[in-house]
């Protein structure tokens, strides 16, 4: 993961992911908590965004039984092998970029489907909000890849 620090004049990054598995759950809680810290805001919001459509921000409990249990529910959801529209090359003619090989990804756009692509968290007294077992997670739904997401601290004061 690329390390990304925050200043009290710099308030926006881009967080370079790089994910080993197909699904997978990446904890960014550490990392948005340093860039919170470094951007000096008492009190306001961060807003993360991933910049992928199989990708997902998720707010959830760090436990690695339970992280399991998530891959299998997306699993049963939409699963890996089932037939795909998205998938089928013979008939899609949108979204296609010439030259590359596309991805056979449809299960990931489908799960992507269920969960959110951005969360927007409260900064009081300089620190992120959370709840106890509350942790921050990309949601990686097609890997591995390199993923993007944006972050933005806005002050609760607009400076």
């Amino acid at each position: 993961m690329t390390r990304v620090e925050a200043t009290p004049a710099r308030r926006h990054a881009r967080l370079r992911i790089s994910t080993t598995q197909p699904t997978q759950f990446i904890d960014l809680t550490d990392d948005v908590e340093a860039f919170v810290d470094a951007a000096g805001v008492r009190a306001g919001i961060i807003n993360l965004q991933t910049l992928h459509t199989t990708t997902a921000i998720v707010l959830n409990e760090h436990e690695p039984l339970l992280l399991g249990d998530f891959t299998a529910l997306l699993e049963r959801t939409a699963p890996l092998r089932a037939p795909y529209r998205h998938d089928d090359f013979s008939v899609r003619t949108v979204n296609l970029i010439p030259g590359e090989v596309e991805r056979v990804n449809g299960h990931a756009h489908c799960r992507a489907l269920f969960l959110s692509p951005s969360a927007c968290l409260n900064i009081v007294d300089g620190r992120l909000e959370l709840g106890r077992w509350q942790r921050i997670f990309l949601a990686e739904l097609d890997g591995p890849r390199v993923r993007e997401l944006s972050i933005v601290v806005i002050a609760a004061d607009g400076r």
